[in-house]
């Protein structure tokens, strides 16, 4: 196989991996660098969908106490596994409702690198703010989030649906608007990627079955290992960083970032590639 093509599988697996748990948005950045390695067709498309699912392994793996704890609540019928549960079903509907009714018109007009970068900086404008303003934390841990609470993560989430927007960065920032903590907003936005997450993919699975091919098996490796690693990685130093930062360096991340795409686009300095 050719290496460079290697090369670029694990480029864009440490993108994945670093990007979908970081509130700078996964979707934004792989649009952006996959458009740049010209790694952005069909197969592009495919290649995504396996390093998602690797990133998805990682927080299982990383949150692998907790999930087996929920599991075997589950099987007693224990309360708080039975409300953890249903907090993340309540919060999956409302990204997986709109997504059905208006995923296509979206995926039409929005996934581009011209409006992705500027969902990058308005998101992060949005960050700088929900940091300016005074934070009223009522719920320090996942456990002592309701059900209402958790749809409100979930109306945030859907918000994720416009590319560039960053799923992570808005149930997380939803979370403090909400009055979670910062620990309890990122983790459950951790816990609500699995299903979220898992679920996408297999709906991406189902409809590019057609471009599964035998002879790909060796970049989807070498991504899904990058994307894994990357991913762990990323979990666990986001966790480490909260606990002493807030958000603003990746707000002020955003905004660049949005600015130089939007600078190179129209300066004729890269050739970015439109709908």
């Amino acid at each position: 196989m050719d290496i460079l093509i290697l090369i670029k599988a694990a480029i864009l697996g440490v993108v994945e991996g670093l990007t979908e748990f970081l509130p700078i948005s996964s979707t934004g950045h792989l649009i952006l660098v996959g458009d740049l390695l010209g790694f952005n067709d069909e197969r592009g498309k495919v290649f995504e969908i396996v390093i998602q699912f690797a990133a998805i392994l990682a927080v299982c793996w990383e949150y692998r106490g907790k999930l087996t704890t929920v599991a075997t609540g589950l099987v007693r019928k224990e309360e708080a596994a039975q409300r953890f549960t249903f907090n993340l079903f309540i919060a999956f509907l409302p990204l997986a409702i709109l997504g059905l009714l208006f995923g296509k018109a979206i995926k039409a007009n929005l996934f581009s690198p011209v409006p992705v970068a500027l969902a990058f900086i308005i998101g992060g404008v949005f960050i700088l703010w929900a940091e300016k303003r005074k934070h009223s934390e009522h719920i320090a841990s996942v456990d002592d989030m309701h059900w209402k609470d958790a749809l409100k993560m979930g109306l945030a989430q859907a918000l994720a649906l416009i590319p560039g927007t960053s799923r992570s960065g808005a149930t997380i920032i939803g979370g403090l608007f909400f009055g979670l903590s910062r620990k309890a907003a990122t983790e459950f936005s951790f816990f609500l990627a699995i299903p979220t997450l898992t679920m996408a993919t297999l709906y991406e699975v189902v409809k590019y079955r057609d471009q599964f091919h035998a002879e790909d098996l060796g970049i989807f490796l070498v991504g899904s290992i990058a994307s894994f690693i990357s991913a762990f990685i990323a979990v666990r130093g986001l966790l480490r960083y909260i606990s002493r930062h807030d958000f603003t360096i990746f707000a002020w991340y955003r905004i660049a970032f949005g600015l130089i795409v939007l600078a190179t686009a129209y300066g004729g300095l890269v050739d970015w590639t439109q709908p």
